[in-house]
């Protein structure tokens, strides 16, 4: 059986009953992923590309990871932190830097990696128009590497922006862990986080990163179920 590995932060953690209703987005995707394949979750919450190495996640899936597997590469939103020099990443630099030692842990066994570009935040000027995006430089840095390294990029930030202003400010708060006071344990004071999906957003966006994969073809398509798409309700008139 072939395995598919995920590197990755909070928006790609695996999270259990104790915080629903939120959700990774590779909760999602395993709803688009044949069968036969067997994923392996490796993210954790608040980790960059720095983070993550440094606290030897990355060397926990070289121990696993084999020939003909799949690693998808998803970070940003933590290299951002400027405060935060454990995890900052300059996204021309160590951030690029990083991203190559991810792609050489697959390559080195002659498993296939996977970029995907940040999450784009649920950060609406009005109802169907979102703002500036503190991803862009990191989505470009990513693109770059993919370029130069020639690895295969699924472009999740565009394809979430494409998505949210599709169906709107109104919509997307279903999406993103939007919660009223009192309606679920984990948080009765109530939650308004519009970085952070839940299980219905999990579907919606990880239907993005599926429908990158048909794009590209071969080898990608070849691990989705028949049939599948991106599974949204579009309100726009």
């Amino acid at each position: 059986m072939k395995k598919i590995f995920f590197a990755g932060d909070s928006i790609c953690y695996h999270y259990d009953i104790t915080r629903y209703p939120q959700a990774g987005i590779v909760q999602g995707l395993a709803l688009y992923i044949k069968q036969e394949f067997k994923v392996f979750n490796h993210a954790m919450g608040g980790r960059s590309t720095k983070s993550y190495i440094e606290e030897g996640r990355l060397d926990a899936i070289a121990e696993e990871i084999e020939t003909g597997d799949f690693l998808f590469i998803k970070f940003g939103h933590n290299d951002e932190k400027k405060e935060d020099p454990e995890r900052y990443t300059d996204p021309f630099g160590s951030y690029k830097d990083n991203l190559k030692k991810y792609i050489d842990v697959a390559r080195k066994v002659g498993a296939i990696p996977i970029l995907v570009t940040p999450l784009e935040r649920r950060n609406f000027l009005d109802a169907w128009k979102l703002g500036p995006s503190a991803h862009a430089d990191y989505v470009a840095g990513m693109k770059e590497v993919a370029s130069e390294e020639g690895v295969a990029l699924i472009d999740l930030y565009t394809k979430s922006r494409n998505l949210m202003e599709e169906a709107g400010s109104v919509e997307t708060t279903k999406w993103f862990m939007h919660i009223e006071k009192g309606k679920y344990p984990p948080y009765l004071e109530g939650i308004v986080d519009n970085t952070h999906i839940n299980h219905t957003g999990a579907v919606i966006f990880a239907g993005a990163i599926a429908e990158g994969l048909q794009e590209l073809g071969g080898v990608y398509a070849e691990l989705l179920v028949d049939g599948i798409g991106v599974v949204v309700e579009k309100k726009r008139n």
